[in-house]
């Protein structure tokens, strides 16, 4: 080769020497320029993908954001690694700074990956009722970290979104309807056929009873102070809790106008003398 370059004029040598150099310049700019029109088009296609599907706007920016980030590093690395630039110390601090950066935002990217399991699975929606996280309430918003609730009383809680994925959710809008599960008891000497009955007349007049499935009152068991009884009727689910109130109201109504007591603990205790060697029964009612 550099028998070659001495018989070489001084213009003829610059070109044998420069020729591959600019070579390399133009393929690093070709898959510069190139690169990033695919990484664009890659991430409009994306988008598009997740508009379609009704992805969150939320995530779908993010994703595209990050898709775009990783896209066009790639990108520069690979021009860089045309024109002879070592790229393995830039991966390696490039490496080293997502770790860190990963390290320290540990919290935050847990909950951020549970947000994006709330948002594609979408165990609950915006206005259901749900027991998530240790709190039950109406849901406000889902957000990328954290999931806003409404309680009972009107307070707004924050839940970060890794603590409700980590436990179980309870959702109870995701039906239309909902059965209750009363359990009333009546004492050992009430008329067990008129509190059946009774109890069965009260839940299938009911407005807001469901006909089908049809209710059931059942016996559920010989308590130690009482007979139980399983009232269990169909409401929807937006209707539950009236229902519920609505019921217990009449039950405690109805009974106490045909004079079928419901028990409440008691206990009965005796006293014995010791002089006499009497036992005398007194009743103490807990």
């Amino acid at each position: 080769m550099d028998f070659k370059l001495e018989q070489l004029t001084q213009p003829e040598r610059w070109l044998e020497l420069g020729l591959p150099v600019v070579l390399k310049i133009a393929v690093a700019f070709l898959i510069f320029f190139l690169g990033r029109f695919i990484v664009r088009m890659a991430v409009k296609v994306l988008r598009s993908v997740m508009h379609r599907a009704n992805a969150d706007p939320t995530l779908t920016g993010f994703l595209c954001n990050v898709a775009y980030g990783l896209g066009y590093a790639l990108v520069v690395i690979s021009a860089l690694g045309q024109i002879g630039i070592n790229t393995n110390s830039l991966a390696a601090v490039v490496g080293g700074a997502a770790l860190a950066v990963g390290l320290a935002l540990q919290g935050q990217l847990s909950a951020f990956a549970a947000g994006v399991l709330l948002i594609l699975f979408r165990p609950f929606r915006v206005g259901d009722l749900v027991a998530a996280g240790g709190v039950s309430g109406t849901v406000e918003e889902i957000k990328i970290i954290h999931t806003v609730l409404r309680t009972a009383d009107n307070q707004e809680v924050i839940v970060p979104n890794n603590t409700i994925t980590a436990a179980t959710i309870t959702n109870y809008s995701a039906r239309n309807t909902r059965r209750l599960d009363i359990t009333i008891g009546i004492d050992y000497d009430a008329d067990l056929k008129l509190a059946k009955s009774i109890l069965q007349e009260i839940v299938l007049n009911h407005p807001k009873v469901l006909k089908s499935p049809a209710p059931t009152v059942q016996v559920r068991g010989l308590g130690p102070s009482s007979v139980d009884f399983a009232v269990c009727p169909w409401a929807k689910t937006a209707e539950w809790g009236d229902v519920q109130s609505d019921l217990l109201e009449q039950i405690k109504l109805r009974f106490d106008a045909e004079g079928i007591a419901i028990p409440y603990p008691q206990m009965d205790l005796h006293l014995r003398s010791d002089d006499e060697r009497k036992t005398l029964p007194v009743e103490n009612r807990i």
